[in-house]
């Protein structure tokens, strides 16, 4: 739950990843709670899923980011985003760079293209396969990647001064403005929310 409410200035900095796992209600009552505020896009990160079931499952959330205006951005499958009509797309690195050497105009008509980075490296390898933006982390502790020590802040302003796309905080950021404001500081254009936005 939110300590206190975040101001839609910070919201509009915001956007949040799914992980249908660590809801404690229904899938699409959670992401009608975050719709409702109106975070700057969402991310429908469920990857584990079949493409055929990541299409249908986008098509439902998709009808509720819509109802509310906010934006979806599909993760991993290119082709469930053209079924739907959406022209934003998030990857995983490693699929980011095996769709540019298998067909360079795979993402012919997305205009915004993500990738998920967690080193310098990644993102100049990112912003040379066409990337519009990035995700770096993680950047403090999180659940989601328990064993795993955080990269730090030191790792975003890396990050960030080594890339002109722009840049989002992920791992272990909840809904707190004087963090999101740190991250701004460090260089990041916003910053991603995933665990705590599946629990409000």
């Amino acid at each position: 739950m939110l300590n206190e409410p975040i101001s839609k200035e910070y919201m509009k900095k915001v956007t949040v990843v799914t992980n249908r796992h660590l809801c404690e209600r229904p899938f699409a009552e959670q992401i009608r709670r975050v719709c409702a505020m109106q975070p700057a896009g969402i991310i429908l990160r469920e990857k584990d899923l079949p493409e055929d079931a990541y299409t249908e499952l986008a098509g439902r959330i998709l009808s509720i980011c819509r109802e509310a205006d906010v934006p979806l951005i599909l993760h991993s499958y290119p082709g469930a985003a053209r079924v739907l009509g959406l022209t934003s797309i998030h990857m995983p690195l490693p699929a980011l760079l095996a769709c540019a050497k298998a067909d360079p105009q795979a993402l012919d008509g997305f205009d915004r293209i993500g990738a998920s980075t967690h080193s310098v490296e990644e993102a100049v390898s990112a912003a040379n396969c066409g990337a519009t933006y990035l995700t770096a982390g993680h950047i403090f502790s999180t659940d989601c990647k328990k064993g795993l020590a955080p990269r730090g802040t030191g790792f975003l302003r890396r990050v960030c001064a080594n890339t002109a796309l722009p840049v989002y905080a992920i791992g272990g950021i909840g809904f707190d403005e004087a963090q999101i404001q740190d991250m701004l500081q460090y260089g990041a254009a916003g910053v991603c929310i995933m665990s705590a936005a599946m629990r409000i």
